[in-house]
């Protein structure tokens, strides 16, 4: 019945709505699926009679949205510690003393990504090269991950916090720990911290100066895509205030993909996966926390006394509580509990996590991304999506209202473990190391701070030359442009560094700039399609395989 009522609803609202539309498209066929993890969806009365996609004030399939205490940090900084903070200006306190630390080093690069948004300081492993006089940027798609947050609901770290919320009064802290006594739990849930909403804000900032002139400014405005969730709308809210200004609505128009387990949508492909390796990653990571935390572990039980059963998992937790209250009120003493080197073991747990939960070591990496990536395909070559093709929402694909083909500004906005299958499916390899749990490789690539941190996004660019671009950039300037036909090319910027696209897809080339020819590019991504396997990696009937097994994100061969 609800879901009678609410189909005739949003036909009443939507004078433009194509013509036959049965809802949202899922790939089970069955009406109003609400996960674990999303509250019941409640209507509102809409504002305007506008398409539900383009809605901004419905509250559907927001998820949990549970506010933390107000900051107060001029109160509860034992600030201002001696030396320069992590960025200047900052509402964040994060010049806390950590045994071990050497060189400026700060934890809060360490935090995988559950750091606060930072450019990757040493790059991809390619130089980054301006545009050549005569070429042009004249497309840009940007997929955003959201800001710094309040943890999950379901998290570990909120569990520790009830945790010591109901022993208080039944145990002592001492020394380092002594904080222990007087604390109480000041974090929400879910939802956006004040950081959070300035990370997008300046980003959009940035885009602004990036590519602002992509914008048409002939009185049209763009399309741009979100989730449901209330974080995820709210970033791209305040990206958008960033880059336009507090008038944005005149510019652009959201459109918000609902996201929830049984629907389709690439920005959060995993819920149209019906199988995840998540387990499989926790488990390696709890591997690698009995390896590096042993030390930490005793040296905070021996600060506890009375009752108060404090586990491993819980010493776990506090570094990611370290984490949460410095993006939530501006400074944590849990920070000073662990080691650099500690923290350093912390983010590396974090890597194999997501590496194995999303990435090249799961057998679902490909297949939760490749959705995006024929969408990244089909905007660059102007066309729609009618096809039911992995996760992909055909309703909202097929149709030039909600799936722009000509525009030169594409914003979306989604979540880091999808955003690492992106990467996946785009068939990016030099991600692709195996992260052995019982050491720290320490020259990886695949460092989650580096890619994402809260506020991580990956920009992809097609700049057209006249003339094909020497792959050797240093030449003189009068060799830079070889002999040929105008040239278009691809360029991949993570984090604000390029991603040389010829060190994964050899087909590219060895370019100084990291960049791809085109249709050399279009030629390479069609067999990661197919590479993808979607059906047999989301659907298929195989046994989940040990950690390590899988190194090219996608399960192991059908018998």
């Amino acid at each position: 019945m609800l879901w009678l009522v609410m189909e005739l609803s949003l036909q009443l609202l939507n004078p433009f709505w194509p013509a036959g539309y049965k809802g949202i498209d899922v790939r089970a066929q069955s009406p109003l699926k609400v996960g674990s993890d999303c509250q019941t969806p409640t209507a509102t009365t809409p504002s305007s009679k506008l398409p539900d996609y383009f809605e901004t004030t419905l509250g559907w399939y927001a998820g949990p949205t549970a506010t933390g205490e107000s900051p107060w940090l001029a109160q509860t900084n034992a600030a201002p510690f001696a030396g320069v903070s992590y960025i200047p200006n900052t509402p964040l306190e994060t010049q806390a003393p950590i045994s071990g630390n050497k060189h400026g080093r700060n934890v809060f690069e360490r935090l995988g990504h559950m750091s606060p948004y930072f450019p990757n300081p040493r790059g991809f492993g390619v130089h980054e090269y301006p545009i050549p006089l005569g070429a042009n940027v004249t497309w840009l798609n940007m997929v955003h991950r959201h800001g710094s947050r309040y943890p999950e609901v379901g998290g570990n770290e909120l569990r520790l916090a009830r945790k010591l919320t109901e022993a208080k009064g039944k145990f002592q802290a001492h020394g380092a720990l002594s904080f222990l006594n007087d604390w109480r739990n000041v974090l929400g849930a879910e939802i956006l911290v004040p950081v959070g909403k300035q990370q997008l804000f300046d980003s959009g900032t940035l885009h602004y100066y990036q590519y602002g002139h992509l914008y048409p400014n002939d009185g049209s405005r763009i399309i741009a895509r979100t989730t449901t969730q209330r974080r995820m709308l709210e970033s791209a809210e305040y990206f958008m205030a960033g880059f336009f200004g507090l008038g944005w609505t005149q510019n652009a128009t959201l459109e918000l993909v609902i996201e929830s387990k049984g629907f389709n949508n690439t920005l959060a492909g995993y819920n149209a996966c019906n199988r995840t390796s998540w387990d499989m990653g926790g488990k390696t990571a709890r591997e690698w926390a009995e390896v590096y935390l042993l030390d930490a572990h005793e040296r905070i039980r021996s600060n506890i006394q009375g009752d108060l059963d404090w586990t491993l998992s819980d010493t776990y937790s506090a570094q990611a509580l370290c984490a949460y209250e410095t993006v939530a009120v501006g400074f944590s003493h849990w920070c000073s509990l662990f080691t650099y080197e500690e923290w350093e073991a912390f983010e590396y747990s974090l890597d194999i996590a997501f590496a194995a939960g999303t990435g090249f070591l799961s057998p679902v990496g490909r297949a939760i991304g490749i959705g995006y990536v024929q969408e990244v395909l089909a905007r660059m070559q102007h066309h729609v999506l009618s096809s039911p093709t992995a996760q992909i929402n055909t309703t909202l694909d097929n149709n030039t209202v909600t799936f722009p083909t000509h525009q030169a500004l594409n914003f979306d906005f989604s979540h880091d473990s999808n955003i690492i299958s992106i990467l996946v499916a785009f068939g990016l390899t030099q991600f692709a190391e195996y992260l052995p749990p019982t050491r720290i490789l320490p020259d990886r690539e695949f460092v989650m701070a580096y890619i994402e941190p809260f506020a991580g996004r990956l920009d992809i660019e097609v700049i057209q030359a006249p003339a094909p671009i020497n792959p050797n950039r240093s030449v003189a300037i009068d060799k830079l442009y070889e002999n040929g036909p105008p040239t278009s090319y691809v360029h991949f910027v993570l984090n604000q560094r390029t991603v040389p696209l010829g060190r994964s897809l050899k087909e590219c080339g060895e370019r100084d700039d990291g960049w791809c020819e085109m249709n050399t590019f279009f030629g390479v991504q069609k067999m990661q399609v197919e590479k993808a396997e979607f059906e047999w990696a989301c659907f298929g009937d195989y046994e989940m395989p040990e950690y390590g097994v899988v190194r090219d994100g996608r399960p192991p061969k059908k018998e």
